[in-house]
């Protein structure tokens, strides 16, 4: 029979998160934000882990929280700035050298999430040759234009936020909602979802976004 992945509450979904831990966060533009999974992991409050989230400071997002309560010690994103003047959070504590930053291109930080779930180790890619973003990198000539080396990222957990689940852990998403979602569930060994809500009767296999076989956790948030 199926497993039922449905849990009871978004504490006991992140009970066993250990320090240490990669963690991919969805999220992009006003969408996706799993916010009732990133408020109990903090509240868990495993210690140096990596954040693998698309923007470090967005005003939507609370992975601004993991990184106030100190529990973060490297950032993976695709931007890193601040919304205001003043600096975030993340920013001073970058500043300072209490907290490390890997900032890449945005496909190629899709990509490299990507890779890591397809069994990719590395790949070659023209983006961002020369500049800062790839200092230090191996560079190949490929035909008549240099390639960077980017290395696959893969993770322990993944935080994924849906519309809708079904209890075999099927899940739908709102336009913009799926974001990163499907390559970060193929990278990580475990991967929680939070949705507004689950269906009683299996989600038909048509509308099926995100298949159950990479969703480990389910937990119910409601809207918001």
């Amino acid at each position: 029979m199926p497993i039922d992945k449905r849990v009871k509450s978004a504490a006991e979904a992140m009970s066993d998160v250990p320090d240490g831990a990669t963690v991919f966060v969805t999220g992009f533009g006003g969408a996706g934000f799993p916010n009732v999974l990133i408020r109990a992991l903090r509240e868990r409050g495993p210690k140096d882990l990596t954040l693998v989230v698309n923007s470090a400071t967005h005003r939507y997002s609370l992975t601004h929280e993991l990184i106030e309560a100190g529990l973060v010690r490297k950032v993976i994103c695709s931007a890193a700035r601040g919304h205001t003047k003043e600096l975030s959070a993340f920013e001073q504590l970058w500043k300072a050298g209490k907290i490390e930053l890997v900032c890449k291109p945005q496909g190629t930080f899709a990509e490299c999430i990507r890779a890591g779930g397809a069994g990719i180790p590395a790949f070659f890619t023209p983006v961002g040759v020369g500049t800062e973003l790839t200092r230090g990198k191996e560079v190949r000539r490929f035909g008549e234009r240099d390639y960077v080396l980017e290395e696959a990222i893969k993770g322990e957990l993944a935080l994924v936020r849906a519309d809708t689940a079904d209890r075999y852990g099927n899940l739908t998403f709102r336009y913009a909602q799926v974001n990163f979602a499907l390559v970060m569930a193929t990278a990580a060994k475990l991967v929680v979802a939070e949705v507004r809500a689950v269906e009683t009767e299996p989600i038909p296999h048509d509308r099926v976004q995100l298949p159950g076989t990479y969703i480990d956790r389910v937990v119910v948030a409601g809207a918001g």
